[in-house]
């Protein structure tokens, strides 16, 4: 491993470190905030959440490509969940939620539906996805990669809209849900068990 690598590596932990810092210092209440507060608070969960699973695709990212490609790339991530988040936001002004548990049984559904696999065998599989879109400019490929990284952890953040959006354990789960339906050796058979355990647990709630 070149010092470069090992420098980027360290450079992602602080950055994730720091942000679950941030994290922990919020209360409930981003939709009260207003929209420009409340994406800065997204932001920061997106980090602390969503940067451990895309470690891998930016290392890669590095070692194929030129230094500068490296934070273009992590821009146009960011920016691909940032859009998420506003939809959120714009939805959640517009349309009150669901009960707590319509929303798990949404979350457990959409786990088993094409799109949620399609988008996942793409997020496990940075290399063939960066031949897919060689010699397009990093920034847009972040993008892409980003809106694939959306369709894919959709379902688990629609959890954290049902269950408290920076409630500090739950956003933990979902990370390590995400984590390990990325990265983990047969992590895509995560998904229909998770699915499984929203909609009973919503089902549940919804009975009560």
């Amino acid at each position: 491993m070149t010092a470069r690598r090992i420098g980027l590596g360290s450079a992602l932990l602080g950055v994730v470190v720091l942000a679950w810092a941030l994290v922990l210092k919020q209360t409930d209440g981003m939709m009260a905030a207003g929209i420009w507060p409340y994406l800065s608070l997204w932001v920061v969960m997106t980090v602390a959440m969503m940067l451990p699973s895309a470690a891998p695709m930016l290392l890669l990212v590095d070692r194929l490509s030129s230094s500068a490609a490296t934070p273009l790339f992590a821009v146009g991530y960011l920016l691909a969940w940032t859009a998420f988040g506003a939809a959120a936001y714009w939805i959640g002004s517009l349309v009150a939620w669901p009960a707590t548990g319509a929303l798990l049984v949404a979350a457990g559904v959409y786990q088993v539906l094409p799109l949620k696999h399609a988008c996942l065998r793409r997020c496990r599989n940075p290399l063939g996805f960066l031949r897919d879109h060689a010699g397009e400019s990093p920034l847009r490929v972040g993008i892409i990669h980003g809106a694939y990284c959306v369709g894919c952890c959709a379902g688990l953040m629609v959890v954290l809209l049902a269950l408290g959006m920076m409630n500090v354990v739950w956003m933990a789960l979902v990370a390590a849900a995400v984590l390990a339906e990325k990265l983990l050796p047969g992590g895509e058979r995560l998904a229909p068990a998770s699915a499984v355990v929203l909609v009973a647990s919503g089902a549940w709630i919804g009975l009560t």
